[in-house]
């Protein structure tokens, strides 16, 4: 259980407690999420992309498509900023200065780098089933030109920390005195029902990976 970051970049400096830098915790926030954001910069110009993401071992990986500006850029080895955040919960206090939220996040730093052909293959059906085991196998491969159109970008977590706030209020002893309400109210993401395509042929059956899917995601 790491109890300092691994670089100075990376250790929380604000609300320092929160701070969280084992591997553990750090792998549970990332692979219980579905979307990354990815900070960069381009020309002078700062950039954050939204993205779906997904871990295998020390790295973190997310793809688009060959033409995407971000990954043509990423390729080039620049500093990128990768984040994952979930919200808990919103805190309310007794004094204004005190509400807050419940969240558990992630930030890495480093240099991305282009994911081999021989190598991208393989991590897209990792990246498939790992959102709904089995699907990888169900659907139609890519073909050569879809292929193509497809690069990996991936970024090892050597400069990562998390921070998590999963408290009350941190009211004053004096307005903890006081007849004003405090608490949370947790927030989390619902799944809702199924929906079929309605361009479904008669007779075919949801398969086991629509019907199993869960969100977060089983690691």
């Amino acid at each position: 259980m790491a109890d300092e970051p691994a670089s100075e970049r990376t250790r929380l400096r604000r609300y320092h407690w929160l701070g969280k830098y084992d591997r553990e915790t750090i792998n549970n926030i990332i692979d219980a999420g579905i979307i990354c954001h990815v900070g960069y910069v381009f020309n002078g110009q700062p950039y954050v992309t939204p993205t779906s993401h997904w871990r295998i071992d020390d790295y973190v990986y997310w793809h688009g498509s060959a033409a995407s500006r971000m990954l043509k850029n990423l390729e080039t080895g620049i500093p990128v900023c990768f984040t994952v955040t979930h919200l808990d919960g919103i805190v309310f206090a007794r004094a204004a200065m005190n509400h807050n939220v419940q969240f558990r996040s992630v930030m890495a730093l480093g240099n991305a780098e282009l994911v081999p052909e021989e190598m991208k293959r393989e991590a897209l059906a990792i990246f498939t089933d790992r959102l709904a085991p089995g699907l990888w196998d169900y659907a139609r491969k890519p073909n050569e030109q879809e292929w193509r159109a497809t690069k990996v970008i991936r970024l090892r977590l050597d400069e990562v920390s998390a921070k998590v706030n999963d408290v009350l209020a941190g009211d004053e002893e004096e307005d903890c005195a006081s007849d004003r309400w405090s608490g949370a109210v947790p927030l989390s993401i619902a799944q809702g029902q199924l929906i079929c395509d309605p361009k479904l042929a008669p007779g075919i059956a949801v398969p086991d990976f629509a019907k199993n899917f869960r969100y977060p995601p089983k690691r």
